[in-house]
């Protein structure tokens, strides 16, 4: 059977028994290997460096691809002391990211190098969950997302590498590495990527199921069901379709611009039926997600 889903466990036959130095500490000789990890572990979490490494990391995974040094340091703050002396509380250094004044302020979100890609899996994931989309057995078997021509280029728990699936300071050749500045999650964004992610979630936003070959049980299919219900409801009112999708999806900051485009997309769609307040609110969903103002989070 397989034993991949089991904790780590020392082995004392591989473990060496010698002094050991890092870091500016000594485990002496005879330390046992549990013993001598802690030990390494604790000296890990103590250093200084690992405050602002870990702090810039999360701002760039939750906010933004290249926060200011200011806000590193204010969030590399909280993971020495949390306030009441702790050091890496990461409820404190979690909180300490999203209540930024770079992560909360309309000016900061405005600036031009503020922001981030969206990875293709937290795109794919939001819609799953704004749309409460079931999976008929309840596990959520969902395979194969990487291939970057039929599908989203980037699935869960399958990097290939340690180092995730792109570096934090990548910056793509052209205008952003011109202007120095970091967009990592481009790295897996090409011309393959973006047209699989915009095939991939237009299937999806137009069907009411989609179908995806299980993992566990064979030649198994799971069936996901989008739930449109809410949306539905207001096909008939086009910019009631629109404020609820800019709620949703564009965290309200949906342009007049774009905000043209799908009105006239959605009624271009003729309203005749039950199966045409799908189509519309199906068409809104599929370009929203798909549209520079989405997968570019501000």
């Amino acid at each position: 059977g397989s034993i991949y889903d089991l904790p780590m466990q020392p082995y004392p036959q591989f473990h060496s028994t010698s002094e050991k130095k890092l870091l500016g500490i000594t485990i002496p000789a005879n330390t046992s290997a549990r013993e001598s990890l802690k030990r390494a572990l604790d000296a890990i979490h103590a250093h200084p460096n690992v405050g602002p490494f870990i702090g810039a990391q999360l701002i760039q995974r939750l906010v933004t691809s290249n926060p200011s040094s200011a806000y590193v340091s204010r969030v590399a703050a909280a993971f020495a002391n949390n306030g009441q002396g702790a050091r890496g509380d990461m409820k404190a250094v979690i909180r300490a990211v999203l209540l930024d004044p770079e992560a909360r302020s309309a000016a900061f979100a405005a600036q031009a190098q503020n922001g981030k890609l969206r990875e293709p899996i937290l795109r794919y994931g939001q819609f799953l969950r704004t749309f409460a989309v079931k999976a008929d057995s309840g596990r959520y078997q969902i395979w194969n997302l990487e291939d970057p021509l039929s599908s989203i280029g980037q699935n869960p728990l399958r990097s290939p590498s340690v180092f995730n699936w792109y570096r934090p300071d990548y910056s793509p050749p052209g205008a952003l590495s011109q202007a120095r500045v970091r967009a990592p999650e481009f790295q897996i964004t090409h011309e393959t990527t973006a047209t699989g992610y915009t095939n991939f979630m237009l299937h999806a936003a137009e069907r009411t199921t989609t179908r995806f070959k299980a993992t566990l049980g064979g030649n198994a299919s799971e069936f996901f069901a989008t739930d449109y219900t809410a949306e539905r409801a207001l096909a008939d009112q086009p910019d009631k379709l629109l404020d609820r999708l800019n709620l949703l999806l564009l965290s309200g900051q949906m342009s007049p611009a774009l905000r043209t485009q799908l009105l006239r997309a959605i009624n271009a769609v003729p309203l005749n039926s039950a199966d045409d307040r799908f189509k519309r609110v199906s068409t809104a969903v599929g370009l929203i997600m798909v549209s520079p103002a989405y997968v570019v989070q501000k």
